[in-house]
C-alpha cells in the first residue's frame, strides 16, 4: 500500500494536486470550457453483400501467372432513426489480372457495414468522421475476410495493404467539387 501512496506522490501532477487532462475535474474543480472528446462505439458490422468470381477455374492458367491486383473503394454513410447512430457502409471490389495476359484470375465484390454510435462530434466535422474514422475501424475485419475468401477460393490469401482513408475523403471531395463546377458551367 505504501508503493501506491510514494508512486502517486511521486509525479508532478499529483504533487501539485492536480489530475491529468484525461480526468473530468481539475483542482476539484469541474471544466467546462473544455469540450468533451468524441466518443465513437462501434455497435455492429455486418456483411451485406459478397460475391468472389473464381475466373481461372474455368478456363485454367496456363503458363506463369503473375497476378496485377487492383482495389477499389467506396463509401456511403447515413443517419439512422435513433440518436447519434450512424450507418457506414464501404463496398470493396477487387479484381485480380494475369499482368502477362491481362486474363481475369478472381473478382471479389464486398459490401461491409458497420453501425456506429458517435457523439461529441461538431456537426461540421462529422461528415470526415464518418467517412473516415469509420472505416478505418471496420478495416481489419474487411482485411481478414478478403483474406479468408481468396484462400478459401483456391488463391493464396490476399492481404490488402492499409487504405488511406484521408487521401480517399479528398479525393472524393475534389471529384464532388468538380462535378459542381462542371454543372455550373453547363448552366450558363
Amino acid at each position: 500500500m505504501a508503493d501506491d501512496d510514494t508512486k502517486d506522490a511521486a509525479t508532478p501532477a499529483a504533487a501539485a494536486g492536480t489530475t491529468s487532462a484525461g480526468d473530468a475535474t481539475t483542482n476539484g474543480a469541474a471544466d467546462s470550457a473544455t469540450p468533451a472528446a468524441p466518443n465513437l462505439r462501434i455497435l455492429g458490422q455486418f456483411i451485406r453483400d459478397l460475391s468472389f468470381e473464381n475466373i481461372v477455374s474455368r478456363g485454367g492458367a496456363s503458363g506463369e501467372v503473375t497476378p496485377d491486383v487492383q482495389v477499389q473503394v467506396s463509401l456511403d454513410a447515413k443517419k439512422r432513426t435513433q440518436d447519434n447512430q450512424y450507418e457506414v457502409t464501404a463496398k470493396y471490389k477487387i479484381s485480380s489480372k494475369n499482368k502477362g495476359t491481362e486474363t481475369t484470375l478472381f473478382l471479389l465484390e464486398l459490401e461491409y457495414g458497420g453501425v456506429f454510435q458517435i457523439e461529441n462530434v461538431p456537426t461540421e466535422q462529422l461528415h470526415p468522421f464518418l467517412l473516415i474514422e469509420c472505416p478505418r475501424m471496420m478495416f481489419p475485419y474487411v482485411r481478414r475476410i478478403v483474406s479468408d475468401i481468396t484462400h478459401d477460393g483456391g488463391f493464396p490469401p490476399l492481404n490488402l495493404e492499409t487504405i488511406d482513408f484521408v487521401a480517399l475523403y479528398r479525393q472524393g471531395l475534389a471529384q464532388r467539387q468538380a462535378q459542381l463546377a462542371a454543372a455550373a458551367q453547363k448552366a450558363n
